[in-house]
């Protein structure tokens, strides 16, 4: 169903702190053109804590709107409050959305059986593709492999996005789950490998700046060219790691100035890049030839 490199595109702000409609499109667009295999709006990399339910809205309409039909869009509707979560997914799915990114609930710890419930709530109350965003280093929960094969027997949870950077999770996952569970990675510096385990795609922080370079690396992986695919995976490590030297999205959104997409503003409690973060971006941004 979703495959390839998917960016979880940033959310640029304009000087005066609000959504920067023109940018936010202009750099979905550029993705798109380059290659990417679909868009998420709304994720963790594009600001969701601090986006009031109408930004949250508008930027899930400008990314429909800017995907034009060319690829998926998978809105991120998750929340702590499963209500705001099956509002949110509803709203993705009135909007033209393909599917909906459902983080696991972070600050509230609920049990295995929490989550399944949480999961199966939103699933009955909207017919819309639900990919489970399972993250344990920002929710601080894990959903297990066998709450994920139960949630995978209903028929609109489609896959998921793995966030545990644990490999051996992959295969665990995909033996548990049914058939043609969409296995996507959440950790861009171990996607390839992810790939070999039998994953399917990545929703990716980098390819919002390496769109293009992840889109041959993933057309060069199914094709069986694994020396391509490991080149270029090694050509852009440097930058895996330097757009998480300080908290996710202030290393990518500095990433994208660079490449006059967008400004590198994020909101509070995000603060603004130290000098030394700016210079680890740049030069692993030159490494790659992005600049």
């Amino acid at each position: 169903m979703f495959s390839g490199p998917i960016p979880a595109l940033v959310t640029p702000f304009t000087p005066d702190g609000r959504v920067d409609e023109k940018a936010f499109q202009a750099l979905a667009a550029w993705t798109i053109a380059e290659g990417v295999s679909g868009i998420v709006p709304c994720g963790t990399t594009g600001e969701s804590p601090t986006l009031s339910n109408d930004e949250h809205h508008l930027v899930v309409e400008l990314a429909v709107e800017a995907a034009g039909g060319k690829v998926p869009v998978i809105a991120g509707t998750g929340s702590n409050s499963t209500a705001e979560a099956i509002e949110l997914t509803r709203h993705a799915k009135k909007a033209g959305a393909s599917a909906a990114l459902v983080v696991t609930p972070y600050y509230n710890k609920p049990t295995q059986e929490g989550l399944y419930l949480h999961f199966k709530a939103i699933h009955d109350a909207v017919e819309l593709p639900i990919l489970i965003y399972n993250i344990p280093g920002r929710c601080v929960i894990d959903m297990t492999v066998e709450t994920m094969a139960r949630l995978s027997a209903l028929p609109r949870i489609v896959g998921v996005k793995d966030a545990t950077n644990d490999l051996g999770r992959v295969l665990k996952t995909k033996r548990a789950c049914k058939e043609g569970f969409c296995l996507l990675s959440g950790e861009d510096g171990t996607q390839l490998p992810f790939l070999a385990q039998g994953g399917v795609g990545c929703i990716s922080v980098t390819a919002n700046v390496a769109p293009g370079l992840l889109a041959q690396m993933h057309a060069a992986w199914k094709k069986g060219d694994t020396a391509t695919a490991m080149s270029i995976n090694e050509r852009l490590m440097p930058l895996h790691e330097a757009l998480f030297i300080e908290t996710n999205p202030a290393p990518v959104k500095y990433a994208v100035s660079l490449l006059g997409k967008g400004r590198c503003d994020v909101r509070l409690p995000l603060a603004p890049l130290t000098d030394a973060t700016k210079e680890r971006v740049k030069a692993a941004m030159a490494s790659a030839g992005l600049i």
